[in-house]
């Protein structure tokens, strides 16, 4: 399909640069099958749910993956995107010109890392020297990974070290947070319970490729990066129950939706799984497992809004933007949500 055809115009100051507080008090636009919409909230959403539906988190952790060093006189900034080995990191690299396989960069702190490899798309391998560990040097020396379209506007802070962790995330690995969990508090956890909804937990480690967009004029040309993750066989016997039992699975975030497409089959069972996917959703795609999706507003022509557009239709996606948008809703990592419920 045509990039052009998942394009808007998004105005600047509809872009959130923090979240509200508390954080269920965000905004939620549900979207159905049907075309109509719902105004809501995100407390709202055991209410919007069915009893035995599943509500699917994931528990990554965000890392400091944001590292600012030096290569001789010039300025080389790194963002890990993907762990290869204790040692090594898959990253992209800002001022990449500048650097050459076989150098090493001072990121401060005593931590310096070696440029191994360079891939194809522009990446380097980093390999961490040192006997520390390569969570240790990062706690050292490197910063929250926020968005650019907030890393522009303004500093990283103390702040978004607490802001842009969800209250699942337990297993270091991500350099992005899964933000649909950044919506939910204990108060509303306990409100999903009482609702009698079933709750679950997978593990997808983000990397930094959700931020790039999307340069190929058609989507069979756009190439996805791999993100590990783990759906344990405990969790896949879970889901598999609730779908038994008439239960539908409401993935929080995109993250959870695909890995769990990645790991069920054509006739939606679904395997325990441990590894790399690199599942890319368009419209024409045929869900297997999943049934409805909690997820933030994404950019325009990225692959999260191919995805959404994919689960509840094209038309039917650019209509419940362009409702948001002239309801100022707040969008991006930081803003509002949405329910889609195809």
């Amino acid at each position: 399909m045509r990039v052009d055809l998942f394009d808007f115009h998004l105005p600047s100051e509809r872009i959130a640069l923090r979240p509200v507080t508390p954080r269920d008090s965000a905004r939620m636009l549900g979207v159905f099958g049907s075309g109509d919409l719902s105004d809501r909230h995100v407390r709202d959403l055991p209410q919007m749910l069915r009893r035995g539906d599943c509500l699917i988190f994931n528990d990554t952790r965000v890392i400091p993956a944001q590292l600012e060093g030096i290569r001789g006189a010039a300025k080389i900034g790194a963002t890990l995107h993907k762990r290869i080995d204790l040692r090594r990191w898959q990253a992209f690299i800002r001022n990449a010109k500048r650097l050459r396989v076989g150098e090493s960069v001072d990121f401060g702190s005593g931590v310096i890392a070696v440029a191994e490899e360079r891939h194809d798309d522009g990446s380097f391998t980093l390999y961490f020297e040192g006997n520390d560990p390569v969570e240790v040097l990062l706690q050292r020396a490197g910063t929250m990974p926020l968005p650019p379209y907030i890393a522009g506007k303004r500093p990283t802070d103390e702040r978004d070290a607490q802001d842009y962790q969800t209250m699942f995330a337990e297993k270091d690995g991500a350099v992005a947070a899964p933000t649909a969990s950044l919506h939910f508090t204990p108060e509303l956890m306990t409100a999903v319970a009482a609702a009698g909804i079933e709750t679950t937990t997978l593990t997808l480690h983000v990397g930094a490729g959700t931020f790039l967009p999307v340069k190929a004029d058609d989507t069979t040309d756009h190439k996805m990066h791999y993100e590990w993750g783990e759906i344990p066989l405990e969790t896949a016997r879970k889901l598999n129950e609730v779908r038994k039992n008439g239960g539908r699975l409401i993935a929080v975030g995109t993250t959870s939706l695909r890995l769990v497409e990645s790991a069920a089959d054509d006739d939606g069972t679904i395997r325990a799984f441990s590894g790399d996917t690199d599942i890319f959703l368009t419209p024409g795609y045929r869900f297997k497992a999943i049934q409805g999706l909690m997820t933030n507003f994404h950019l325009p022509r990225s692959t999260l809004f191919m995805l959404v557009s994919a689960l509840m239709g094209r038309e039917t996606m650019q209509a419940a933007y362009a409702h948001a948008i002239a309801s100022e809703y707040r969008f991006y990592s930081y803003g509002d949500s949405s329910l889609l419920l195809p």
